[in-house]
């Protein structure tokens, strides 16, 4: 167990130095890396990644954590009217198309359905590093691309949660709605309020090991995870209503401390347990699975057509931001 957790941080830590030296060539995003060095290190690499327990454990904290820095991250005031619009609509078509397709290639309806809404999704959380890491995150074509990302998401997360649970599906709606008022509920508070005396005791520790601010975040973070848990929902909807919680708290504090509580959770984020998520991925990836098997060797590039039709040309919707009066013209 120990000499797994070393060697994965030990690849936390080179993956950074691995997307340096490559870039005098080629510009490789860092999860690309993160996940091939898991793959290089993992079972079907050198095998030195062979405890999961512990692994898995932070590995959970670590999708946890991506989805709730998505949540804090994206600047709904940008996102919603026409980004979010455009989006849901073009979710929606391909919603139509994947479970058009997927019921007539598949064997049964259920499979079909499985496949349908696998071919609609979009991996946000793949896609924030990127954009954090290339300052697109706040442009007109990051908007776009996270306004496409979080439908994409959550689109199928929801339809998965109601559609293809243990429930029936008017159980899993009420169950999904009993969640979302909760949430939304939970958000308006923290929106309105002023929260002065949790401000005041944030910025008396900021600097002190007692850190309330962060503290009071990681609380909210795995109550939610553990609401949406005990919901029966998928906890990325806990962790992203974490995040959309956390900005709205955060935008009432001084604009110093907000700043600097929010570095130390993208440090606690992304320099720990976001990349261990992504190495573990990588390191458990059955690759043997996949190149033994010549039926999914021939399927991989037809899924990846379908995925490319399904989902890239619905979601690539034009995005007109108009700067000083110019319409200017952009595709997600």
């Amino acid at each position: 167990m120990v000499g797994t957790v070393v060697v994965v941080t030990l690849v936390v830590a080179v993956a950074p130095l691995v997307v340096a030296a490559l870039r005098r060539v080629v510009r490789v995003p860092l999860v690309a890396v993160e996940i091939l060095l898991g793959l290089a290190v993992g079972p079907n690499g050198l095998n030195w990644v062979t405890d999961r327990s512990l692994l898995d454990l932070f590995s959970g904290f670590g999708l946890a954590m991506l989805f709730f820095m998505a949540g804090s991250e994206i600047e709904f005031r940008e996102v919603r009217g026409r980004p979010l619009r455009r989006s849901a609509l073009g979710w929606l078509v391909s919603l139509a198309a994947g479970l058009a397709i997927g019921i007539a290639v598949a064997p049964s309806a259920t499979v079909g359905v499985y496949i349908g809404v696998a071919l609609t999704s979009t991996a946000l959380g793949t896609l924030l590093p990127i954009l954090i890491d290339s300052g697109d995150l706040g442009s007109p074509f990051g908007t776009a691309v996270v306004a496409v990302g979080a439908i994409g998401e959550f689109g199928p997360l929801v339809a998965i949660s109601v559609f293809l649970s243990s429930r029936t599906a008017g159980a899993s709606a009420t169950v999904l709605v009993a969640f979302v008022v909760l949430s939304a509920g939970a958000i308006v508070l923290a929106a309105r309020g002023r929260h002065r005396g949790l401000h005041r005791l944030s910025a008396a520790t900021l600097h002190t090991s007692g850190q309330f601010g962060v503290r009071l975040v990681m609380l909210v973070v795995t109550a939610m995870v553990a609401l949406s848990l005990e919901f029966g929902l998928d906890m990325l909807l806990g962790a992203f209503t974490a995040g959309v919680l956390t900005q709205y708290f955060l935008a009432s504090a001084p604009a110093a401390d907000s700043r600097e509580i929010r570095s130390k959770l993208a440090a606690v984020a992304f320099g720990f347990l976001v990349p261990i998520f992504f190495v573990e991925t990588g390191a458990h990836f059955d690759l043997p699975a996949l190149l033994h098997d010549r039926r999914a060797l021939v399927l991989l590039p037809a899924f990846l057509v379908l995925f490319l039709l399904v989902r890239g040309c619905p979601g690539c919707s034009p995005h007109r931001p108009a700067p000083a009066g110019r319409t200017v013209a952009r595709w997600c």
